[in-house]
């Protein structure tokens, strides 16, 4: 994680350092390079207040699909991360190995996804449903045997 501090920092130094001197790329990336700017310095103030706990309190506060989860997003910015120096070093990320990793990592993330929302689905409360059949079913008890009316039989006519 200290690393990826120091290379948000030296990145916007650099990207700082480029204000000043425009002369060195299009002005029409210049409003790229300004959100891009704002965003890496986003990505500096999470990683501060991330790092300002320690993982192992972190860890403790955290039920172990939490801690698969934050395991989860931090390896996963981590490699993004590298995918954009490797981009910014001219490097295509999409030839080289980080690629696979993050692959193998959204497949970790979508088998947790998965463990998540069957915790959420909804469980069956077998007193509960057993409660609203019997209730929902009516059953002749002794009073209502000896007080209900049998309805009278009618004639029956034949038809010719």
């Amino acid at each position: 994680m200290k690393r990826i501090i120091s290379f948000v920092s030296s990145f916007q130094m650099e990207m700082s350092e480029d204000d000043i001197n425009m002369e060195e790329y299009p002005t029409e990336i210049h409003d790229y390079l300004a959100a891009f700017e704002k965003s890496l310095g986003s990505v500096d103030e999470m990683l501060k207040t991330m790092m300002s706990v320690s993982r192992s309190e972190l860890l403790q506060k955290l039920e172990p699909l939490e801690q698969a989860k934050l395991d989860l997003v931090s390896v996963y910015t981590l490699n993004s991360m590298f995918w954009v120096y490797l981009a910014t070093q001219g490097i295509n990320p999409k030839e080289h190995p980080v690629k696979q990793e993050l692959e193998r990592i959204r497949t970790y993330m979508n088998k947790v996804k998965e463990i998540a929302d069957k915790k959420k689905a909804s469980k069956l409360d077998k007193g509960a449903a057993s409660r609203f059949v019997r209730n929902a079913l009516w059953e002749p008890n002794a009073e209502n045997e000896h007080t209900s009316k049998t309805p009278a039989k009618g004639k029956k006519r034949k038809m010719d």
